[in-house]
């Protein structure tokens, strides 16, 4: 019985898929083991938070087009022992990979749409709170709360965060008074959504409720809205009345528990629904409640 050879286009074809699609695993790994590489030789813990915030999300886009376009040229190379002559399933073959690669990239979206906010806050907040130790002393340093932090920014720093448009952190040194301001972008990375479970959930407006005055301090309101489910919450935050000099002065107690660093609060209603509330240390949380107690709360 005679074997039937397919056509040098074809043979030359089926050669190119299975070449290209071992080239874009291999471009795939490449960048993330770069990636990982990139970041393992950043030292400083802010440079690790703002590369992983730049550019971790981008290279994983990458990675996941050469896994979907090897894909497609895998499955093109389906029923390739079967086909000898460009023929119509040449062409259905070629649909039905496109189509497969470009299930695996949309896949691939989803993944880094919903899923993975949830891996890189981790990372991030990992790397954010990660204890600073000032060069000068060796000791390690406080992230201050935002009702103290306040007294350490100049007024264009304090406009920047009244617009979430900025964040700071403050590190304050015990011992020697040495403040390290590292600055952030306000609110890039979205929270977790206490409704749906994806961490969608962003900032979309501020109000202040209570102007702070010389001997009270000022409450701020942050507005939090999903974008997947579009359940919303409030956030407190208190403002702060100390001046830089007070500051100095003044003999901090510090909490106990360093790895509290929020304190959030469920209000239930009657009809079943939920109020979140968040707030910087316990202090505001029981204040919060106690006004709780003395009025009835909107729903």
């Amino acid at each position: 019985m005679q074997n039937i050879q397919s056509s040098p286009f074809l043979s030359a074809w089926h050669m190119a898929m299975l070449i290209g699609a071992i080239a874009m695993i291999a471009i795939g790994i490449l960048i993330y083991l770069i990636h990982k590489l990139k970041v393992a030789s950043i030292k400083d813990y802010k440079g690790k938070y703002d590369y992983i915030n730049r550019k971790e999300i981008k290279n994983y886009e990458w990675i996941f087009i050469c896994i979907a376009i090897s894909a497609a040229m895998v499955i093109n190379r389906y029923g390739m022992d079967k086909l000898y002559e460009v023929e119509i399933w040449f062409f259905v073959r070629l649909f039905i990979s496109i189509a497969g690669g470009t299930l695996v990239g949309y896949v691939s979206f989803l993944i880094l749409e919903f899923y993975y906010p949830k891996v890189i806050n981790k990372k991030l907040t990992k790397w954010r709170y990660m204890p600073r130790v000032n060069p000068k002393t060796g000791k390690k340093m406080r992230l201050l709360a935002e009702h103290e932090e306040d007294v350490h920014l100049d007024s264009g720093m304090k406009a920047e965060e009244d617009v979430f448009s900025i964040d700071y952190d403050v590190w304050y040194d015990e011992s020697s008074g040495d403040v390290l301001i590292e600055k952030y972008q306000g609110h890039l990375q979205a929270l977790k959504c206490n409704n749906c479970g994806f961490f969608t959930m962003k900032v979309v407006r501020e109000e202040i409720t209570r102007q702070a005055t010389a001997t009270a301090p000022g409450e701020l309101i942050k507005h939090y809205e999903c974008s997947y489910c579009k359940s919303i919450r409030a956030t407190a935050f208190k403002i702060s009345t100390m001046e830089a000099d007070d500051f100095k002065k003044e003999k901090h107690v510090f909490q106990k528990n360093k790895d509290v660093v929020l304190v959030k609060v469920e209000i239930r209603s009657a009809a079943g629904t939920s109020k979140f509330f968040e707030f910087a240390d316990l202090m505001q949380a029981q204040k919060f409640l106690d006004e709780v107690n003395e009025k009835k709360i909107d729903n």
